[in-house]
This record gives structure tokens, C-alpha cells and sequence, in this order.
């Protein structure tokens, strides 16, 4: 039985499309429109989209069943977290720093995406007061295989 909560496949695909299209257009900082769809009940998920924005991105946001966005778009299931995004092309998967994703954009590497494996405690949207922060890699994903893109502890480079 289909809940009026969840929305169908093709919702989720047309605001995937649409916010697709308004990325290339880019926003008023010059930043292209990243599209995130995530879980309705992830509360880590909005953290790290409101540090996207904080960080001068625009957001647009498609709350719906996750898996099957990240099997059309690539995401190996050992490389999954619990949201998908997709920007100027490139698919950033988990919990990425805002800084890794213009490092992306600018550089411009040959690859499907970057990925933050799991949810590593002080990663954007994973913060917890009066828990140290992990450190953890950006990977930088594709047909060519995998590469470490930038290491972190916390939202900080490592």
C-alpha cells in the first residue's frame, strides 16, 4: 500500500531532473545548485544540507527512499551513507565537507563522485558535543576505480 507520505519513484526522478537543471544554472554566489534526496525522518541529513548552504550553495531537496537514487547513480553499496546529492554532474555521496565539494568543482577530476563512507562522528551534520571528531577520507569514485580525494577530522582537512 502506497503511504500519501511517500513519494513514487518518478517524483522523486522529476525533482532529481528539475533540480538538475536549475544546477547548471548555478546560484547567486556562482555555486551550482546541489540536490539532495534524503530519508524524511534523517536528522543528519538536514544538518549537513543547512552546511551546504552555510557554505554558500544552494539546496534543493527530494525527502524519499534513498537506495534505489544511489543504484541509478552509481554509488557502490560499500561507499553508501544515508543521503545522495547530485551536483554540476557529479554525484557526493554522505557526509562530504562543503570545502571537498569546491575543491570537485574547481578541479573538475574525472570520476562519478565523491563519497563519505558511513557517518564518521564530527563530519558535517554529524557533530556531537563532547565527542572527539574521527578522521576520515574523501573518496573519489568512478569507472577507474577509487582514490582518496581529501582526509578530514571533523569538518577540518586532516
Amino acid at each position: 500500500m502506497k503511504s500519501d507520505m511517500m513519494p513514487s519513484r518518478r517524483a522523486v526522478l522529476v525533482g532529481l531532473a528539475a533540480a538538475l537543471a536549475v544546477g547548471r544554472s548555478g546560484s547567486a554566489r556562482g555555486l551550482p545548485t546541489v540536490a539532495v534526496t534524503k530519508d524524511p525522518s534523517c536528522g543528519c541529513c538536514a544538518k549537513w544540507v543547512d552546511h551546504l548552504r552555510q557554505a554558500g550553495f544552494t539546496v534543493t531537496v527530494t525527502e524519499g527512499p534513498v537506495t534505489a537514487v544511489k543504484a541509478r547513480l552509481g554509488v557502490p553499496r560499500d561507499l553508501a551513507s544515508c543521503h545522495t546529492a547530485l551536483v554540476d554532474g557529479y554525484v557526493v555521496e554522505g557526509h562530504v565537507p562543503a570545502d571537498a565539494i569546491k575543491r570537485l568543482l574547481a578541479e573538475r577530476p574525472n570520476g562519478t563522485g565523491l563519497a563519505v563512507p558511513g557517518m564518521p562522528a564530527g563530519s558535517p551534520g554529524m557533530e556531537v558535543e563532547g565527542r572527539d571528531p574521527a578522521t576520515y577520507a574523501v573518496i573519489l569514485f568512478g569507472p577507474e576505480g577509487r582514490t582518496a580525494f581529501a582526509r578530514y577530522r571533523g569538518g577540518e582537512p586532516a
